[in-house]
């Protein structure tokens, strides 16, 4: 995949669990673990907006391009 997903590191900059992310975002724990670990294809804008506001990032800051090299 071509997004690379710095979720993980995010929260743990921000010292935040997984649980507590969860409640105040509004999302499950299996969602956000799943984004968390890269296992999704896609996120809502009003999931992405509460997680960056939550933790006080840019989307930028979760998600990275890497362009993927044709062999």
């Amino acid at each position: 995949m071509a997004i690379i997903l710095r979720l993980d590191r995010v929260m743990a900059d921000r010292k935040i669990s997984l649980n507590e992310l969860s409640e105040r975002v509004g999302v499950s724990n299996v969602n956000l673990s799943k984004l968390k670990t890269g296992k999704v294809s896609a996120i809502r804008f009003s999931t992405l907006d509460a997680i960056c506001r939550t933790l006080d990032c840019q989307p930028g800051d979760i998600m990275e391009y890497s362009p993927v090299e044709d062999n």
